[in-house]
């Protein structure tokens, strides 16, 4: 889901009381999205209201593409995109009018990233995906399936610690998410679009790793499509009842999947006690024990109903553990790199 901060007791106060929490409840996901604490600080402090969020942030995102355009090395300038990527993205997380250019301008700024940083990376585009294959051409490919309103530019980190494991990383936007979510729903039929991109990259077998609403998707798919080697989740949910979703979660799935009884339909789908036996291969778990989402603290579940399943509890972690990173970013890269590479990894 990636919006259980979203969630926090915000709805009281002034225009700026509301900014301020609203702030506050993005933060952990904001720093361990990369972006800087201290800046995100300063962008943040001089919202009057959250109607401001997205303009803020997109200007913070222009101005390092500023920086980008002066620097005297590619590598500075690169660096600087990918900060303009984080931005954008972050941007479209008040949903409103801004929203679709921010995306827009997130996929361009990590483009352009990637075309100076990593020459050899190549995007790879299909029905209803788009993403960056990135890392070595003979190496096993994790697949980085984003949430209900996340992005391929939101787990750059993620990806750059997969790619330091020797591993390649594929981070996609799917049906509804990132670039396409303006054009397109989201589906829980997720392993026809692992499918494709499977098919697309040319390769036998892929690691996934989900995150947020995406551990859902990852799960699933792991389940149903043999070509999955190796699963990790964070914060993803066994099973979700509408009923129990804060509202700000409803009202974000019922945008990305097309409106509100198209949500409750969706949110009926997300079930996996059926599927989690089939989960046969190397699985990860990751949970943290300070999510304020229903449904997504109950990941223990998928781990002990899963043949190789092994859950990893933080109890101080908070949605995606952003909190927490040191906790379970270096054990569930670690996990994907021995399942897919041996004991050479």
């Amino acid at each position: 889901m990636n919006a259980a901060d979203s969630a926090a007791d915000f709805a009281t106060g002034t225009e700026a009381d509301l900014a301020a929490g609203f702030a506050a409840a993005q933060w952990s996901r904001a720093t361990g999205a990369g972006v800087d604490p201290h800046e995100y600080r300063r962008v943040t402090e001089g919202l009057a209201s959250v109607a401001d969020w997205g303009p803020s942030f997109l200007r913070t995102g222009h101005a390092h593409l500023d920086r980008a355009a002066q620097a005297r090395s590619a590598v500075s300038a690169g660096e600087h995109l990918l900060t303009a990527a984080r931005w954008f993205h972050l941007a479209t997380l008040a949903h409103d009018v801004t929203a679709p250019r921010a995306a827009v301008e997130a996929d361009a700024a990590l483009g352009r990233a990637l075309t100076l940083l990593e020459p050899g990376a190549r995007r790879v585009s299909g029905e209803g995906f788009t993403g960056w294959l990135r890392g070595p051409a003979d190496a096993p490919v994790v697949v980085v399936v984003p949430g209900l309103d996340s992005a391929k530019e939101e787990f750059l980190d993620l990806a750059a610690a997969l790619l330091a494991r020797g591993l390649a990383v594929f981070a996609l936007d799917g049906p509804g998410q990132g670039v396409h979510a303006a054009g397109s729903a989201l589906t829980p039929a997720y392993e026809e679009v692992v499918g494709r991109v499977v098919d697309a990259l040319g390769v036998t077998r892929v690691g996934l790793v989900g995150l947020s609403l995406g551990g859902y998707f990852a799960a699933r798919t792991a389940a149903l499509e043999p070509r999955v080697a190796a699963v990790a989740t964070v914060s993803g949910p066994f099973r979700l009842d509408w009923a129990q979703l804060p509202p700000p979660v409803r009202d974000i799935m019922a945008r990305r999947t097309g409106g509100a009884d198209a949500a409750r339909e969706f949110a009926a789908h997300v079930d996996l006690a059926e599927l989690a036996p089939r989960v046969t291969v190397p699985l990860l778990v990751v949970d943290g024990g300070q999510d304020v989402i229903p449904g997504v603290t109950d990941g223990e579940a998928l781990a002990r109903l899963a043949p190789q399943g092994t859950y990893l509890y933080v109890p101080h972690g908070d949605h995606l553990l952003g909190n927490a990173r040191s906790d379970w970013l270096l054990q569930l890269t670690d996990h994907l790199a021995h399942a897919l590479k041996g004991a050479s990894a």
